[in-house]
């Protein structure tokens, strides 16, 4: 363990160089390299399956964000209200008051954001209730 340390870093085996002759030799690729495309797998295990429709097992950003709804821009614009007038008040002294302001704003942009982003995925995922999705893809002629 000592000597690895001491080796400067182009001497360490890189992960690239082993797979280049592990493909050279025939040999079996390791496990996280496995599939047979290049894409890296994404998909979320869930501990339970889903209770409602599922309509995409593994939806993209693109489709996540397109499937907001309504609630979901209230509970986004709600949740940045709420944090800038909390980082507002939280401000102690008359020079802290816009900085703070501006941070909880951040704080409560993201997470907002990411809050719908949960819901909307869980209702494409088929964890959450789904009527008007379902209802929507099947008027445009995807199958679930």
């Amino acid at each position: 363990m000592r000597e690895a340390q001491n080796q400067p870093i182009s001497e360490f085996p890189f992960r690239r160089r082993n797979l280049k002759l592990a493909r050279n030799n025939n040999e079996q690729q390791p496990s996280i390299h496995a599939s047979s495309s290049n894409r890296m797998n994404t998909d979320i295990t869930a501990s339970e399956k889903p209770q409602y429709p599922v309509i995409d097992r593994n939806p993209p950003f693109t489709a996540v964000v397109g499937n907001f709804n309504t609630l979901d821009y209230l509970r986004f614009s709600s949740i940045t209200g709420v944090s800038v007038v909390v980082g507002y008040l939280s401000g102690i002294k008359p020079g802290l008051k816009g900085p703070s302001m501006v941070t909880g704003g951040l704080i409560g942009l993201m997470g907002g954001f990411m809050y719908a982003y949960q819901n909307s995925a869980g209702r494409l995922m088929g964890f959450f209730p789904n009527e008007g999705e379902v209802a929507r893809y099947q008027k445009r002629g995807f199958s679930s």
